[in-house]
């Protein structure tokens, strides 16, 4: 069990509870650990993989976990590749990976701490900040319309949409088992609420609100329940097309490699240079 004295999370954050479901589904899934490998970026959400246990990862720059996971799984393909970040990092600075690395459509899982803030830099408004809500930059508040990553991943063709809840661990662990076994691109939106710097989006909040769907595998259908927010938000699978298999990709082989002696050279010039 990860406790604040373990992460650099503040007591309360829903991090917690999301490390602690993935770390019980790890030990449960059909895959060794040492085939499992995360990516992350930057932020509070990208520190998720260094409280993983036994699990490879590799934490990129911000905006930047879903281009790794993609070489990852290009050259690996045996492998089980998961990006994890914040909505900041995945939807904001990434948002160009996230549509696109959607269209690829390789054996991926992508997983989002959604807090509605940049709770790394003290609460700035996020992609998905709603409108009008205040904090320190935006005083007079967000006037931008929130982005919704559930309809527009379902809009871009991902196969596999999902949204969870940090506090109902029980359904994160089924949704998330689920979305890691499917093979396809995966995406799954997870309410995390800030207890910092989200003084709206409460544990309360979503407890008051979010109701459990079951997943449809029409398009339509899935955006309209997509759409749902206010006083009903849905959780759950909410799109899911079994038909839409992941692109198989063969293994990168490279036919002229480094000779060992150059590697050799490199690293000389490195070390002499540190001197």
């Amino acid at each position: 069990m990860i406790t604040p004295r373990e992460a650099a999370w503040c007591p309360g954050c829903g991090n917690f509870e999301i490390a602690n479901t993935l770390n019980e589904l790890l030990g449960e899934l059909p895959v060794p650990r040492e085939k499992i490998v995360f990516t992350s970026g930057i932020g509070q959400a990208a520190k998720m993989p260094h409280y993983l246990k036994g699990v490879s990862y590799f934490n990129g720059l911000h905006g930047r976990a879903l281009p790794p996971a993609v070489g990852i799984k290009i050259a690996r393909p045996d492998l089980t590749v998961i990006a994890y970040s914040g909505d900041g990092c995945n939807y904001g600075e990434g948002g160009n990976h996230f549509i696109h690395t959607i269209r690829r459509n390789l054996d991926i899982t992508i997983l989002t701490s959604d807090n509605k803030v940049y709770a790394l830099t003290k609460g700035q408004s996020a992609p998905t900040t709603d409108t009008g809500v205040r904090n320190n930059l935006d005083p007079g508040g967000n006037p931008n319309s929130p982005l919704n990553p559930v309809s527009l991943a379902i809009a871009i063709g991902a196969p596999f949409v999902a949204r969870a809840f940090s506090a109902d661990m029980p359904h994160l662990k089924e949704v998330l088992r689920e979305a890691v076994l499917f093979k396809g691109t995966s995406v799954v939106d997870i309410f995390q609420p800030c207890v910092s710097f989200n003084k709206v989006n409460t544990y309360s909040f979503y407890r008051n609100r979010v109701y459990k769907v079951e997943p449809v595998s029409d398009r339509y259908e899935a955006m309209r329940t997509a759409e749902t927010w206010g006083e009903r938000i849905p959780i759950g699978v909410i799109y899911r097309d079994d038909a839409r298999q992941a692109r198989e990709v063969e293994r990168v082989v490279f036919r002229n490699p480094v000779p060992e002696e150059a590697v050799a050279r490199l690293l000389q010039m490195e070390h002499a240079g540190k001197r």
